[in-house]
């Protein structure tokens, strides 16, 4: 059910000629996009999802959920739990703390958690991702700087907000924002990933669907307000979208304009939650306006400068380049000829790759089976891979980089490249799409890997025991 208003883009000040042109401009970028909404003056004026993707389907975000957390911490602050001068090393005992405190380490206060300005030379999140105690190897870690002098994004540091709130609420932070925020907005399908100590990640693992992230856009845009009530103190956004802190030695052009509470500043006086390979909720308060963007891609950065080249100046009232619009948005399945007969052979993998690949075995119908072991409960389960149009099943827990909370919808497709058994896997309800070549010599199958995104390598190579 929709839980924002719809109108025509001319009842609210825009040409849908405009956000046509908008709309196939990002359909012939790079980047791959998947869902996009746009919201002007408390309407939604734009939705379109590229097929397979789905509006209506929940998404992993990533960095989005720093935002998400930074709501948690206005409201533990509004409620009197705790204060930004607050230090970190107060929250937890000696048996966390190191031996010796540092200077650093107890100048470290929540709002440096909040800024990024923790003293920290690097992220620590990889650091913290090696070992179950991740409270107690943050605040192990060196503190090079004093804190509040250096920016470093940190995802580190918003784990340990979520820590923070979690000690003092007796709740995961999931659970503590479903009254405040969550169930308001109606968001009744959200998940959010927990670490091995049993803490919600708070910096990470964030799902919700294309309006959720809209409708948290349009609570910014009226300050934390929502039918009527204050969910969110209109003083905490104002602070937490503002700008806090410098970056100015990141590269990218809109990740250089200031951070504020977990909120990126950026061009054009816009501020924005957004998370890796390209998750956006972009807020526009010149224009009473907020985009959604949900994608596949390195390259974040185009996709904010098609924004600002087709989509503000619609905003603006000016005249918006002409692009074509596709009759269709849609990501194909790639076309090839169809698979050749298999020997309907079961061969084996070691699951500790990237995709947690088991094994694979192609029918003499030229159809391909591969079992993934799930990467958060070590369970495992079959896709069926085969030509033709997308095939959907359902495979929890089989998303590489991890992601338990997510990747239940899983889309395949096949074709045949000479010898070659080529499969191509999408989880989408999050950006990962891995191709998989599958090629037989002898008694050996060799599967070169390919991820379309990923935070580690993009390829691999597998070959059976």
């Amino acid at each position: 059910m929709s839980r924002l208003p719809r109108s025509t883009p001319e009842a609210q000040g825009l040409s849908s000629a405009a956000l046509d042109s908008f709309v196939g401009a990002l359909d012939a970028g790079r980047p791959e996009i998947q869902t996009v909404m746009l919201l002007r003056h408390g309407h939604v004026v734009l939705e379109e999802e590229w097929s397979p993707y789905r509006l209506d389907d929940r998404h992993l975000l990533f960095s989005v959920s720093k935002s998400f957390t930074s709501t948690a911490v206005g409201l533990a602050i509004d409620e009197g739990l705790l204060s930004l001068d607050d230090a970190v090393t107060s929250f937890f005992d000696s048996s966390e703390l190191p031996d010796t405190v540092s200077d650093n380490l107890a100048a470290m206060k929540v709002r440096h958690l909040l800024t990024m300005t923790t003293g920290h030379s690097k992220d620590t999140v990889e650091a913290l991702s090696r070992d179950r105690r991740m409270v107690k190897i943050f605040l192990g870690l060196d503190v090079e700087h004093e804190p509040g002098t250096v920016f470093v994004y940190n995802s580190g540091a918003t784990y340990m907000l979520s820590a923070i709130l979690q000690r003092l609420t007796g709740e995961r932070l999931l659970d503590y924002l479903k009254p405040r925020l969550f169930e308001p907005l109606g968001a009744t399908e959200a998940t959010w990933q927990v670490s091995r100590e049993g803490i919600t990640v708070g910096g990470w693992g964030l799902s919700i669907n294309t309006e959720t992230l809209a409708c948290f856009g349009q609570l910014l845009l009226q300050h934390g307000e929502w039918q009527g009530k204050q969910l969110v103190p209109a003083e905490w956004y104002a602070a937490a979208t503002a700008r806090q802190v410098p970056n100015d030695s990141e590269e990218n052009p809109d990740w250089k304009q200031g951070y504020g509470f977990q909120f990126w500043r950026g061009r054009h006086n816009t501020y924005r939650g957004d998370g890796a390979f390209g998750q956006f909720c972009l807020v526009f308060p010149e224009h009473d306006a907020a985009l959604i963007v949900t994608s596949a891609t390195t390259d974040m950065q185009a996709i904010l400068n098609t924004a600002w080249e087709y989509l503000l100046p619609a905003l603006e009232g000016k005249e918006v380049p002409a692009v074509a619009r596709p009759e269709r948005l849609e990501l194909p399945p790639p076309a090839g000829a169809a698979p050749a007969a298999g020997d309907g052979r079961t061969y084996r993998f070691a699951g500790d790759n990237s995709v947690g690949l088991t094994s694979v075995r192609i029918d003499a119908d030229g159809t391909g089976t591969f079992t993934f072991r799930d990467l958060s409960d070590d369970s495992v389960h079959e896709l069926r891979c085969a030509a033709g149009d997308w095939h959907e099943q359902s495979a929890p827990g089989t998303v590489p980089d991890g992601a338990p909370e997510s990747g239940a919808r899983v889309l395949t497709s096949a074709y045949g490249d000479g010898d070659a058994f080529v499969a191509t896997l999408r989880w989408v309800e999050t950006p990962f799409v891995a191709t998989l070549t599958c090629r037989v010599d002898g008694d050996v199958m060799t599967v070169v890997g390919r991820l379309n995104v990923s935070f580690a390598p993009t390829e691999f190579t597998l070959t059976s025991d």
